[in-house]
Formats: C-alpha cells, sequence, structure tokens
C-alpha cells in the first residue's frame, strides 16, 4: 500500500510570513487550579510531577483550535524556582515542559517556549545586572531548545530591558522566531510608564519575529494598545488578553469575560491589524474555541496534515465534490462559460408569495437564467430567502439563486438551514455577512454575528466535501453551486479586495455585485 503524503507542517516562520491570522492558546495556571492543583505548588515542577494532567490540558488547546501551544514555564527561571528550591533543575524542568508540550501537539500544532520576567528588578531599577539577568534567561532558554520548541515566546514584562536580556539570551541559543510581548495597564503604560508606542518602536528594533501584548487588562483595553502600536510598526502583533480584569467574589479572583465576548473583542483585535491572537489570565479552551471560530470566519480554513502512511481511508477524509457543471443548472452555465442574464426578487413581507411566483415565471418566460432570491435586505422583516427559494422551485420549476445572511445565526443554525435547504433541492446560494438591524426599521433589535461569510463559505465548500464543521461526514456531498457577494466600489478597496481572495480561496464559485 503506497503511503498517503500531504505537505509537510509548517513552521513558525512559516506562520509569520504567510500574512494570515493564527490562534496561540490560552491560560495555564487557570486551568491546573480549576482541577485542584492549589497555588501553594510549584507549577512549574508540574511537568515533572504531574505531566499527564498538564499533557491532557494541553489536549484541551490542541483540540480547541490553538495553532501554538506554548510551556508550562513561565516562571521556570533561577530566581523564580529558587524560592522552591529548585534552581539547580531549571534546565531539566524547561526540557520537561516543552516534551510534554510537544506530545501534546503531536504534530498539530506548534510549541513555543514561554519565558517570563525574573521577579526581579534589573539595572538601573534594580542590583541585578543586565548581563546577569542575561545568563540567567540562557538557562531557561537552554532546557527549552533542548526540549525541542519551535519558537519562544516572551511575555507579561513590564520592563523592556529586562525583555531586551531575555531576547538577547535567546538569540545567543537559537535563531528560533521570536514573539515578544509587554504587559500594559488600562491607561496603555508599563508600569515604568512606557506608553505602547515606545514599546511597539522598542520591540521592533529589538529584532523580534512578532511583537504584542498579553495579561494585565482585558480585551477591551488591549483593542486600543493594539491599534495604537499597528499605527508605529510594521511586525505582526500578537493580542492575549485576560478574560477581562478579575473581581473579587467571596474572596475569589473571578474572571468574568464570557468565551463570546472574546471572541466578539478578537475580531476586533484582529481588524485592528493582531494576527496571533489568544488568552492569558482567565482564558480557557472554550474562550479559544470561540477565538478559533472567529478567525475561521475571517479567512479561509487551511487543514495542515502531516506526512502519513495510511492503509485505509479515514472515515472521515474529505470526499472529492460533484463537478461544478453537474450541481446545478447555473452550475453547468457558469462552468461553461456562458454570459447571464439574472434579476433579483424580494420576498414578500407577509406570507402571501403569490406576486413572487408571478415574477419568476414572468421573468423565466422572458430568458432570464437565474432569479435570485433576497433575504430581507437592510435587516427588514420579510419572508425568509430559503422557503420563498422552494416555494418558487415547487411552483415556477425555476432553480433560484437564493441569498443567504450571516446576521442573526448562529454557526449550527447555518448548518441545519443549509442542509434543509439542499435537501429541498435548493442547489445555488449567494452567501453575504449582512446588514446590522440598525439600517433597517427595528434599530432596537438585538444582532449576532457568529460568523460571517468568509466563515460560511469554509462551511459550505466542507459540505460538498461530505464533512460538517467539525470534520465528521455528513454522508454524500451537498452539491451547492456557492456564490459571494463583492463591491468594486468599496471605501477601502485593498480589503475588499484582500476579503475577495479570502472568499475565493475558501472556496466560491462565482460572485455577485451590485450594479
Amino acid at each position: 500500500m503506497n503511503p498517503t503524503l500531504a505537505a509537510p507542517a509548517p513552521t513558525a516562520r512559516d506562520l509569520i510570513a504567510d500574512g494570515r491570522v493564527h490562534v496561540l492558546d490560552g491560560a495555564m495556571g487557570t486551568l491546573l487550579y480549576s482541577r485542584g492543583v492549589f497555588v501553594n505548588v510549584c507549577y512549574d515542577e508540574l511537568s515533572v510531577t504531574r505531566p499527564d494532567l498538564l499533557q491532557a490540558l494541553h489536549q484541551e488547546y490542541v483540540a480547541a483550535g490553538a495553532e501554538i501551544l506554548e510551556t508550562n514555564t513561565f516562571g521556570a527561571n533561577p530566581v523564580k524556582l529558587s524560592s522552591y528550591g529548585l534552581d539547580d533543575r531549571t534546565e531539566e524542568l524547561n526540557r520537561e515542559a516543552a516534551q510534554v508540550a510537544r506530545r501534546a501537539a503531536a504534530g498539530r500544532t506548534l510549541v513555543a517556549g514561554a519565558i517570563g520576567p525574573l521577579g526581579i528588578r534589573i539595572e538601573p531599577w534594580g542590583p541585578t545586572g543586565v548581563a546577569e539577568a542575561e545568563a540567567l534567561f540562557r538557562r531557561q532558554a537552554a532546557g527549552l531548545c533542548e526540549g525541542g520548541v519551535d519558537a519562544f515566546i516572551l511575555e507579561t514584562f513590564s520592563d523592556p530591558t529586562e525583555l531586551a536580556a531575555a531576547y538577547r539570551a535567546v538569540r545567543a541559543l537559537s535563531d528560533l522566531p521570536v514573539i515578544a510581548q509587554m504587559t500594559v495597564g488600562e491607561d496603555g503604560k508599563t508600569t515604568y510608564g512606557a506608553d505602547v508606542e515606545h514599546l511597539a518602536v522598542e520591540l521592533d528594533e529589538l529584532g523580534a519575529d512578532v511583537i504584542g501584548l498579553n495579561c494585565s487588562v482585558g480585551p477591551a483595553a488591549m483593542l486600543d494598545a493594539v491599534e495604537r502600536m499597528a499605527r508605529v510598526t510594521r511586525k505582526p502583533l500578537s493580542a492575549q488578553p485576560n478574560a477581562g480584569v478579575p473581581r473579587t467574589v467571596r474572596d475569589r479572583k473571578i474572571y468574568m469575560a464570557s468565551p463570546d465576548y472574546m471572541a466578539a473583542y478578537a475580531r476586533r483585535l484582529i481588524d485592528a491589524g493582531a494576527r496571533f491572537v489568544g488568552g492569558c489570565c482567565g482564558t480557557t479552551p472554550e474562550h479559544v474555541r470561540r477565538i478559533r471560530d472567529v478567525v475561521a470566519a475571517v479567512q479561509p480554513v487551511h487543514t495542515r496534515r502531516a506526512i502519513r502512511a495510511v492503509e485505509n481511508a479515514s472515515d472521515d477524509a474529505p470526499l472529492p465534490p460533484v463537478p461544478l457543471a453537474e450541481r446545478s443548472e447555473l452550475g453547468a452555465k457558469l462552468a461553461g462559460g456562458a454570459f447571464l442574464k439574472s434579476v433579483e426578487l424580494v420576498p414578500p413581507h407577509g406570507w402571501d408569495a403569490g406576486a413572487l411566483v408571478a415574477g419568476a415565471r414572468r421573468l423565466r418566460e422572458a430568458g432570464v437564467d437565474a432569479v435570485h432570491v433576497v433575504e430581507r435586505t437592510r435587516a427588514g422583516g420579510r419572508m425568509a430567502s430559503v422557503p420563498a427559494g422552494i416555494i418558487l422551485a415547487r411552483e415556477t420549476g425555476v432553480e433560484p439563486v437564493v441569498h443567504y445572511t450571516c446576521r442573526d445565526r448562529n454557526m449550527t443554525g447555518m448548518l441545519s438551514d443549509v442542509l434543509g435547504a439542499a435537501a429541498a433541492g435548493i442547489r445555488n446560494l449567494l452567501v453575504l455577512s449582512g446588514d446590522p438591524p440598525t439600517q433597517g426599521p427595528y434599530p432596537d433589535s438585538t444582532v449576532v454575528f457568529d460568523i460571517d461569510s468568509i466563515g460560511l463559505i469554509n462551511m459550505l465548500t466542507g459540505l460538498n466535501h461530505g464533512l460538517d464543521p467539525g470534520g465528521a461526514r455528513i454522508g454524500e456531498p451537498t452539491r451547492l453551486v456557492v456564490g459571494m457577494a463583492t463591491n468594486p466600489a468599496a471605501l477601502d478597496l485593498d480589503r475588499e479586495v484582500e476579503r475577495f481572495m479570502y472568499k475565493v480561496e475558501a472556496g466560491a464559485d462565482f460572485a455577485g455585485t451590485q450594479p
């Protein structure tokens, strides 16, 4: 049996260079505490004392969609370990932590060696010299290198001088990519008074491959800080906010930001320029899963598979899609390069579809190639496009192009709608993100934007390969011809072109514009 070969998994440098958004993991301490590991224990020793627990928690982040795992070594430097009498085991604990993370990653994700501050002040603010600090960091970096990390992440630093010492320590041993993250307060300044613009310039000049922020503040304050950093650097930006600012509830610190709240801000952080997004204190695999969903919604999904030998095809392997020309009449005309004439019809405000049916019949007689069934333009209340399209197909024989918006539906609801539409004979869908309700006649309506049109096109492409969004087989592939909307008169044409290409890459078969 010949082995099935797939492209090698990307390296950390590949992720940095590809221009796409990638998902970091979330907190480790939060999970350890929730699983009964109390704070009087050295968390950095758990890679030796409880490696199975650590590996299981890493695996939860892998399952949630993290593309980069951080080692459980935030405080595994000689200074912090000395309070537990473990400083002579610095290299060992870092090496073992990296190996635990690598076992959890199993080739599906990358592993970044996490290095935090020493916990002491260095010159000119304290008695520890910069060279001494570098030597301390070098011991930690050496252990992580021995453990086989793919990159380094320097995080939660308040003092740029100390972060620079950690960076030089890493560079003395390795040329692997470095993500350098500072921490700031609600005012966008470090405890040393440096503002985020100054930090961005310093980290850029230092030579870090990715620069950004983590910890301390919730996503709202971090959004403002990332926007400010983006104005002064062209380096890829990262953002790992806490799950809000913790509140004291019955003597416990509780992080109040829900996964949905974090996901909403992840989208805004991405719009602000962040290319590596994840979570810090208080975040869990569920937070990361929702962030992953947002990332999938703003760009096409790429499945990475390691080179491996298989004896039989997986039950959940993608099936080849039905050729475009065989999916629908419209698909055949598109595949043949025909010039198409189409007209939009708006579903009724009430439940009587008589006028809609009569209009479709007249258009068919006039030789129109496609009748587009518009969905609730400008967020108004009308008959939904899917049932309207089913009525047209049943009453007139017209093969409609059904417009379907992401607004007001979560991913599960969209999946149900699309599968039902496919079963009822709908073959052509034009996907739109949708107008916010404030543009319609009901400005006080709530709104749901779980995924946008790019995410939905990804989902439809999966269905056309016989797989649901979770990668499970649905039976025979759907036969959907997938359209997208695009605006050649957009004010931000560069962003419109970028989204256009993302939709093409996600699997769209045709594009429609306004007249």
